[in-house]
């Protein structure tokens, strides 16, 4: 038997061999926790490279900050706490709480254009990490909240408030984390819904009362017996509170860590859901 002839019977057992090694590889149906949080921010940077093209989409963090704050300052101060000096202390950290958890309405909005549009039936093929596509898009509006956050901030400094500045910066950090957990809520309304207009009416239809129906605007004690057994008990007023204690001696009492316990649940809650709904509609 020749060389020429054995290395021609040898090839095609070296092929199947191998053949047969891939096709026994198990393949892994899951990504790591790395890969997860590198995808994620991936995803964000997408996110931010949208809002650089798109800036037009700054106009309610520029605008409505500065807007609410000057409007309910003037038309609630004087009858609330007599003069508008003594009632900045009430409405700032209120008007941050409403400003910011606002915004992350637009967070659901978007998130269904961009699943009409059908970008996300492309993400739904990559081998990325299921989650990463939605917590990219969340994680993106972080600059949002930010810009909301400091532009109230700043305004309300202009206007007189002098809090203290190591306590506003924790209660700043604490009212966008607060929004990103509740935007997984948003983000689940775009999931499901099938129009973005749909998603804006649910969102605002759920917000509304729990930000208008707390003690951000005012103390919760003025308000009749029935209607204060709803706001002790509603969430946007802990977060309130604790951004308040923050603001005025730097504390962190029991509000604070009820906020952070209710910011857990929701993400805990709502991711979940918000990623099965994603995979079954995308």
């Amino acid at each position: 038997m020749s060389s020429t002839q054995t290395m021609r019977d040898i090839q095609p057992m070296k092929d199947s061999q191998a053949i047969t090694s891939i096709a026994e590889r198990h393949l892994k149906n899951h990504v790591s926790l790395r890969q997860s949080i590198s995808n994620s921010m991936v995803m964000a940077y997408r996110g931010v490279c949208k809002m650089r093209r798109t800036p037009e989409q700054f106009f309610d963090v520029t605008v409505q900050p500065i807007l609410f704050t000057l409007m309910f300052t003037y038309i609630f101060g004087g009858a609330i706490a007599g003069d508008v000096q003594s009632y900045l202390p009430i409405i700032i950290p209120g008007i941050l709480v409403q400003t910011v958890i606002s915004t992350s309405i637009v967070t659901g909005v978007q998130l269904r254009e961009d699943m009409d549009k059908g970008v996300f039936n492309r993400f739904r093929t990559l081998p990325i990490a299921r989650i990463s596509p939605l917590a990219g898009a969340l994680l993106a509006d972080m600059i949002r909240y930010g810009i909301a956050t400091v532009l109230t901030i700043v305004m309300g400094y202009i206007m007189g408030y002098r809090p203290e500045l190591l306590g506003i910066a924790i209660g700043g950090v604490l009212v966008m984390g607060a929004a990103w957990c509740i935007s997984w809520i948003f983000a689940f309304f775009g999931v499901i819904a099938r129009t973005a207009s749909s998603v804006q009416g649910i969102s605002m239809m759920v917000l509304f009362p729990l930000t208008f129906l707390s003690n951000a605007f005012v103390p919760a004690k003025t308000l009749p017996d029935w209607l204060q057994v709803f706001v002790n008990f509603n969430p946007i007023s802990h977060l309130v509170s604790a951004v308040r204690l923050l603001a005025s001696s730097g504390t962190i009492d029991q509000e604070f860590w009820l906020t952070l316990l209710g910011a857990l649940a929701i993400v805990l809650i709502f991711a979940p859901l918000t990623v099965r709904a994603y995979m079954r509609k995308a």
